[in-house]
This record gives structure tokens, C-alpha cells and sequence, in this order.
């Protein structure tokens, strides 16, 4: 549904975006990551025809968003981290504005509207003038206005930015349900925030792109090591000792207590789990374990890992 295809910006000698390439399917939650300043802002101006590219093109649907622009934007909606809200005006009137500018009429002007409100839930917001709205409420009627003409693909940029953690959560379950018919690419730095909402994340950072897949394929791609999570009621310094001697451990890491246990953190060379032998060691000792498992990588780590490697191959060349 969308294909963004080698998309170069250039801002003078500042580059925004270098050879950035991706897919988000039909159906998908895709959600575009990375720190602020990394590109993420310009990919979607791109996307939504705001911007021309220095290099390269994007397709929504299959059509070109340099060839046929205005097309592009008949099948988008797009909410950009600045709400496009004209604040004077009741929510009713912006809503039938952004319709009939979107060139609906008569009888589909008027369902179109009352999807929207309902979807977005601002039925009780109907009346009422913008700047009076709860921020959570705005952002419901920014969003209302990239869903007025049943578009096919949905375009968020930071779209719970500034909200409370209860509006952040209304925001979520929004997007979640518009998923189930659109295609919807959202761009955060809140890692958190892709974690709850995307299928799929892509990962960018200095204008490049440092990963693309789901949680479980990225950790899978920035881990170099197994790591096993230990706890077990004993005296910390005689435990980290024998843990330190246990086969195939490289290092053993004291991980704070674990409701009054010692609890550590165990690498192993990828592909290796020293439970079997952690068992028998305890058994040995008379210990009472109690955890022993697996301890992947957080998101925070992963999108570290891969933006770390990423800066040094970027240094190396």
C-alpha cells in the first residue's frame, strides 16, 4: 500500500534522509521510530506530497507521489504534529469545511461527517468552538479530519504528542480500530508508544533507516549474546562467585535483589542457555531458585544497539 523508494532529502549541505527505503502492506500498523531530528517528520512530508525529494519517489496505492500528487491526496489522511485546527470555529462547521474541500456533497457529505464524529468519538464536542477543547479532544478532531473522506491510508506524525496518559490510551485504541480497514504508518520517539500500537516498526536515525521488522525480529538482529535472568536465596558474593564458574558463562551481572534475593544476569554466546547447569548447581548448593529464564532485550535496548552500530558503521566509512 505504501513503498517509499531510496527517498533523499537534502536541506542545503544538512542531509534530512539518505537512501530510505520501506513497505507498509495493506492492513499494517507500521510505526516510523526514531529520535528527534531523525528524519521522520520529512519521510511523511514526502509521503503526503508536502515535500519534493531531492532523490527518489514513494507510491501510495501504486501511484506515484511525484507524478500524480493530487491522486495521492485523495487517498491519504494525514495528521501532522501540528494540528491543522482553525480555532474559532465549532467543530461542526471545521468538519464540513474539510469535507466539502475534500469534495463530498448531499447525502455522503452528511455520513461521512457522522462517521467521522463517532468514530473519533466527539459526538458530545459537536458544538462546541476548538480553542474551548481539551487538548485529547483537539487532537480527536485533527484526526477526525484525516478520516472525513474514507481514506485508504492514514498518516499520523507524533500523534499522541503532548497528551495525558489516559488521552494517550484513547488515542491508541483509535488507531488500533482504524487499523482493522486502513493501512496506518505513525511516526513517534516514544518507544513505548510504538511498542503498544505497531505491527511493525522501522527504525531511523540520521536520515537512515537502522532497522525495519517486528519487536521480536529487531532484538533478534541487536542482540550478540543470550542473556538468563538468576535469583536464589543466598548470600550474593558466594553466588555471583559460582555463577562466574558455571560452563559457558561469560559474565555474571549483579541485577539488584529480587524480593530479598540476589538476583543476576547471565550472558551466554548466542544460541546458548545455561539453565540445565544453573539447575545442577543448585541442587548442589541446596539453593532455592527463585528465577531462572530467558531476559531479552528491552525496545530501549534494541533501538540502542542498532542505532549505536548503525553511527559507528557510519563512522567507519
Amino acid at each position: 500500500m505504501i513503498k517509499a523508494k531510496r527517498l533523499t532529502m537534502h536541506y542545503g549541505p544538512v542531509v534530512a534522509l539518505e537512501d530510505v527505503s520501506f513497505e507498509v502492506n495493506q492492513g499494517e500498523i507500521v510505526g516510523l521510530l526514531g529520535p528527534n531530528g531523525a528524519g521522520k517528520s520529512t519521510t511523511m512530508k514526502i509521503l503526503t506530497t508536502y515535500l519534493h525529494p531531492t532523490r527518489g519517489t514513494a507510491e501510495i496505492g501504486g501511484v506515484d507521489v511525484l507524478k500524480d500528487p493530487l491522486e495521492v491526496r485523495k487517498r491519504i489522511g494525514y495528521l501532522p504534529e501540528i494540528l491543522p485546527l482553525y480555532m474559532d470555529m465549532e467543530v461542526r462547521a471545521y468538519l464540513d469545511f474539510v469535507a466539502r474541500a475534500r469534495g463530498l456533497s448531499g447525502a455522503l457529505l452528511k455520513t461521512r461527517i457522522g462517521a467521522a464524529v463517532d468514530t473519533c468519538g466527539l459526538r458530545a464536542m459537536y458544538r462546541k468552538v476548538i480553542r474551548e477543547l481539551s487538548k485529547g479532544y483537539k487532537q480527536r478532531t485533527a484526526l477526525a479530519q484525516a478520516l472525513v473522506h474514507d481514506p485508504d491510508v492514514i498518516i499520523l506524525d507524533e500523534p499522541t504528542s503532548g497528551l495525558d496518559p489516559h488521552q494517550i490510551l484513547e488515542i491508541r485504541h483509535l488507531i488500533e480500530n482504524l487499523a482493522k480497514n486502513k493501512t496506518v504508518i505513525l511516526s513517534t520517539h516514544i518507544l513505548q508508544e510504538v511498542q503498544a500500537t505497531a505491527d511493525r516498526i522501522v527504525i531511523i536515525n540520521r536520515g537512515r533507516i537502522v532497522g525495519d521488522g517486528t519487536i521480536e525480529s529487531l532484538r533478534e538482529r541487536a542482540k550478540d549474546c543470550e542473556r538468563t535472568s538468576v535469583a536464589v536465596e543466598g548470600g550474593r558474593e558466594e553466588t555471583e562467585r559460582l555463577l562466574s564458574g558455571v560452563q559457558g558463562v561469560r559474565k555474571v551481572e549483579y541485577a539488584g535483589d529480587n524480593d530479598g534475593c540476589p538476583s543476576f544476569l547471565l550472558y551466554s554466546p548466542s544460541g546458548t542457555r545455561p539453565w540445565r547447569e544453573v539447575n545442577e548447581l543448585a541442587k548442589a548448593k541446596g539453593w532455592k531458585l527463585r528465577e531462572l529464564g530467558d531476559r531479552p532485550l528491552t525496545l530501549e535496548e534494541t533501538f540502542l544497539r542498532l542505532t549505536e552500530r548503525a553511527g559507528q558503521a557510519a563512522g567507519r566509512e
